[in-house]
């Protein structure tokens, strides 16, 4: 974890000095939101996230911690190691029904971390629509509420319509609007002060534009999603079974 580390100092760093500090992306391999205690599970060894957040809070005294894992996998791993721990807020899309099978929505955590888990499985072929919808609906003022001293982000590529993986519909396009979003969003709230972490991603092709265009993104630099995205793919989203995944999960953490 060395490299995380100084990742983390240079971008603590900066938050001090600089109204617009750099993203930290670390490029890991292998993913780790799988990872339990007991050893590897689902690709992943170590509980990278987990981990890089224990470090923020004591290493760099930034006490509380957003997670967004916006991998098509929930990352049971993380959600468990955090689960009644009220200064880390962990929050998954992730299809429902997909491995590993669990984040089911009506789990937000447990103890004094009871509402600090937000699970949000979302119905195949959801897309860039209902993903913009989610961030806007969910994530925006689940962070706002939380007040978050660093944003850290589980980035799975695998939810892209080009995965072999499973079966939801992001693109280029969706990528680049999460890294500008949440880039944002740390700088409204915690000074700008956010790494994202690689997880999922196996169509290399997919994996590969998505991760540059992420990279575009923090940079200020256009996308380049029109290049890469091919609209034949696409297929008409279950806009109506996602309004109510995000009705309900507003409902049950007040949002």
């Amino acid at each position: 974890m060395t490299n995380l580390s100084r990742q983390h100092t240079f971008l603590v760093a900066a938050s001090k000095v600089r109204k617009d500090p750099p993203v930290g992306f670390a490029l890991i391999r292998p993913p780790g939101h799988h990872a339990v205690p007991a050893g590897p599970m689902g690709f992943c060894v170590f509980g990278n996230v987990a981990i890089a957040a224990r470090y923020a809070q004591r290493a760099h005294g930034l006490k509380r911690v957003f997670i967004i894992d916006f991998d098509v996998h929930h990352g049971n791993g993380t959600n468990d190691a955090f689960y009644d721990d009220p200064d880390i807020f962990f929050l998954s899309t992730h299809q429902d029904g997909s491995y590993p099978g669990t984040g089911k929505i009506n789990q937000i955590g447990s103890g004094n971390g009871e509402g600090s888990t937000l699970n949000l499985p979302l119905p195949g072929g959801s897309g860039d629509r209902a993903m913009r919808s989610v961030f806007d609906q969910v994530i925006v003022p689940s962070a706002q509420r939380f007040k978050p001293d660093i944003i850290l982000v589980s980035a799975g590529y695998d939810a892209h319509v080009l995965d072999p993986l499973a079966n939801l519909q992001f693109t280029t396009g969706t990528y680049f609007m999460l890294a500008s979003n949440i880039q944002q969003l740390a700088k409204e709230l915690c000074g700008g002060r956010c790494v994202f972490f690689l997880e999922g991603g196996y169509n290399l092709t997919s994996l590969s534009n998505s991760v540059a265009d992420s990279f575009r993104a923090f940079l200020g630099e256009p996308s380049m999603a029109a290049e890469f995205d091919n609209p034949a793919f696409l297929y008409e989203e279950p806009s109506n079974k996602v309004k109510e995944a995000i009705l309900k999960v507003k409902h049950i953490h007040s949002l």
